[in-house]
């Protein structure tokens, strides 16, 4: 699957220090810890809608992520996926009377766009579910060979589920307690109810073909590959074992998250799956959680169609830290806007404060599990000093500049 355009990132002189995010699994921050090549993988959109500002805070968490990497110096290996087979896609195409391939395909390609207008760095590696099913067919054959996969009692549609007691640490990434895991794998796309399987929060693996349902032709029988299979094998597949970074929204946490990596544990015998399991927050709208299911969506392309700048976007969301829920208004719009007027006056001038101990602030601030709040405060530190008392440094507005551009993603 084709990713999108890349930006230039300038070259910050000095050193920074080591990356350090909060993990999930052991409610710790702690350094990330990437050889020459730093690897992560971070789940991708279901493309049956447009990208919508929750979408957005997310994807831009893990752009620091990328862009910390390689200003350390580090060769990043990222991959992420679309989710172009599922049943909220399928779902809305048969709502909408379109074609679901045809409904995937137009909004992955706006996704792509989107995420090139926000100076989004690209994944090396964005990959499709349906061109890897091959890939997931073999990893559930293999499954289905030492024990971890079953097929659903069930003589119609013998359905193959994972067996989440096999590898004995299903919860580990999570941490719920099983009133806590019921309930949100019924919220999210699970199936407790479902006959024949050995466990209500078994998760499924692979769906056997029903009429009218689209499926695929494979040794497991005809049919479509579950969600969490997806990523466990393309994941896999590509980074292998204990990549550095496993991301994405909080509320794949559960059950997505946790599948995945059980799979991906059951399958090699080892774990863990990532070195670090990193989840953003969610963006909320009138008080209530931005999602596709409400409809209460502030969309990027919306605002990029009222000529609203992508670098604006950017500072609004960094304005709150990227493991905080919080919510989006039109203040808080209008405040990114003017402290994106103030930067760019301040770094247009001739001279300015000396730049060295404000990059310093910003590298450290962004390494401390990407602390954008105060990361921004230490630019707004600078920019009032040289809006008041301008300075004598000639090189200070480019490095501030380049500095702002290469660890933040905000064109000035």
């Amino acid at each position: 699957m084709q990713t999108w355009r890349s930006v230039a990132v300038p070259r910050v002189p000095g050193t920074p220090p080591p990356l350090r995010l909060h993990d999930t699994a052991t409610g710790q921050l702690r350094p990330t810890a990437p050889g020459p090549e730093a690897k992560m993988y971070v789940c991708g959109i279901t493309p049956y809608d447009a990208t919508h500002l929750g979408h957005a805070a997310t994807y831009l968490a893990f752009d620091l992520v990328h862009r910390l990497w390689r200003d350390a110096g580090h060769d990043v290996h990222y991959v992420q996926n679309v989710t172009d087979i599922d049943e909220p896609l399928l779902e809305r195409a048969e709502r909408d009377h379109e074609d679901w391939v045809v409904l995937g395909r137009r909004e992955t390609a706006l996704f792509r766009e989107d995420m090139e207008a926000l100076r989004v760095l690209p994944p090396r590696e964005f990959v499709g579910a349906v061109e890897s099913i091959p890939e997931i067919v073999e990893m559930i054959g293999e499954l289905l060979a030492n024990g971890s996969a079953y097929r659903a009692e069930d003589p119609v549609h013998p359905d193959i589920y994972f067996d989440r007691s096999y590898t004995g640490r299903f919860g580990y990434e999570s941490n719920y307690d099983e009133a806590t895991m019921a309930g949100f794998f019924a919220e999210r796309g699970g199936d407790p109810g479902r006959p024949g399987k050995r466990d209500p929060l078994d998760a499924l693996l692979w769906r056997l073909a029903r009429p009218g349902e689209p499926s695929r032709e494979s040794e497991l029988g005809a049919g479509r590959p579950g969600w969490h299979v997806q990523c466990s094998a393309i994941a896999l597949n590509r980074l292998g074992l204990r990549f550095d970074v496993q991301g994405g929204g909080s509320d794949l946490v559960f059950p997505h998250h946790e599948y995945s990596a059980a799979h991906a544990e059951a399958l090699t015998g080892d774990h863990p799956f990532a070195g670090h399991y990193v989840h953003a927050g969610m963006i909320g709208l009138a008080g209530e959680k931005m999602s596709k299911s409400k409809g209460n969506l502030v969309l990027v392309s919306r605002l990029r169609a009222d000529d609203v700048d992508p670098s604006a976007m950017r500072l609004a969301l960094f304005a709150g830290h990227y493991r905080t829920d919080r919510g989006w208004t039109d203040e808080l719009l209008h405040q990114a806007q003017e402290r994106l007027a103030r930067w760019r006056e301040a770094t247009s001038a001739q001279a300015g404060p000396a730049a060295e101990g404000t990059i310093a602030k910003l590298r450290d601030r962004l390494a401390d599990d990407l602390d954008t709040p105060s990361a921004l405060g230490a630019v707004d530190a600078w920019v009032v000093d040289a809006l008041e008392h301008r300075g004598t440094d000639t090189d200070a507005p480019a490095s501030i500049r380049n500095a702002v551009d290469a660890l933040l993603g905000v064109a000035l």
